[in-house]
């Protein structure tokens, strides 16, 4: 199938694009920038996705649309509530509306297990105003879908926006993680190899017209996931916990405070163990940073 991926050259959404031209599919990349990662059998289409007509030339002759597009980060969104809607509300719209024009045959939409929590900020807001819209498209004109609600995605080419990222290369280049924040935080942790691998299985049509939750099955406390870096580096890591009293935008144990449609749990059959896991992030960040 010809597949376009908005958002494709992101952490996630770049493997995601691998994981379809592994699988055989044509596939295209529409971003703001040029992927770092663009293979020589994948095209790409530097946009914006709020530019309508550059969408609409982008989507023609696509049977499949992903959209990983917009702003993505928690901490970034809450301060930012009109760059969050033109971002992710109006231009999650634009695309539906290029794929109901052009006659797309499904949708794939990422979303957020935030959609499921009072906390999220204006980033949940967005999640939830976005499902509604698409489900809506799906009643109003037939535009069938999958939306994918991922939770706390960790491993190779992630950046500082990501927390695991973080905590190893400060591990690595200052011995030491200082953490702000409640250490008894509880998260599953899904490899992004795990969740790029299930959001290709999706376009099975077993999951049209389905909302999916994507959070893996490895959950830890915080104190947990530091004290396992600790001893993947060794146990010559200086862990320093502050307490942060203010309020965050982020859930403490689990995001199931809310009730949206509810969500299927998928969990592919085989995993990155998260021991494993880290270890690719170790590597990764120590090569390129030349420690």
């Amino acid at each position: 199938m010809k597949v376009i991926v908005f958002g494709g050259a992101g952490f996630l959404g770049s493997h995601i694009c691998d994981k379809l031209s592994d699988s055989g599919h044509e596939v295209i990349i529409y971003d703001i920038k040029k992927s770092v990662w663009l293979r020589s059998d994948q095209e790409m289409i530097v946009g914006d996705i709020l530019n309508i007509e550059e969408i609409e030339d982008a989507v023609k002759g696509c049977d499949v649309v992903y959209n990983f597009a917009g702003l993505a980060d928690i901490d970034d969104a809450k301060d930012k509530p009109l760059q969050t809607v033109q971002l992710n509300i109006l231009g999650n719209v634009n695309i539906m509306e290029a794929c109901r024009k052009e006659g797309v045959k499904r949708y794939i939409f990422a979303s957020s297990v935030y959609v499921y929590s009072d906390s999220g900020s204006f980033y949940r807001a967005s999640k939830k105003a976005c499902e509604d819209y698409v489900e809506l498209y799906n009643k109003r004109y037939g535009l069938e879908y999958t939306i994918l609600r991922y939770g706390t995605l960790y491993g190779p080419r992630s950046d500082e926006r990501n927390a695991i990222f973080r905590f190893v290369k400060s591990a690595l280049r200052e011995k030491k993680i200082e953490y702000t924040g409640d250490i008894a935080a509880k998260r599953e942790y899904i490899h992004v190899f795990d969740a790029a691998q299930a959001s290709v299985e999706v376009l099975d049509s077993k999951f049209s017209n389905q909302n999916i939750t994507l959070t893996g099955s490895q959950t830890y406390y915080v104190k947990e996931l530091l004290e396992m870096i600790n001893e993947v580096l060794g146990n010559e890591i200086e862990i320093i916990h502050n307490e942060n009293k203010s309020k965050t935008a982020h859930y403490k144990l689990t995001p199931y405070n809310f009730t949206p449609k509810c969500g299927k749990k998928f969990i592919p059959s085989l995993q990155v163990d998260i021991g494993q896991g880290l270890l690719n992030v170790v590597e990764e960040i120590y090569h390129s940073e030349n420690l």
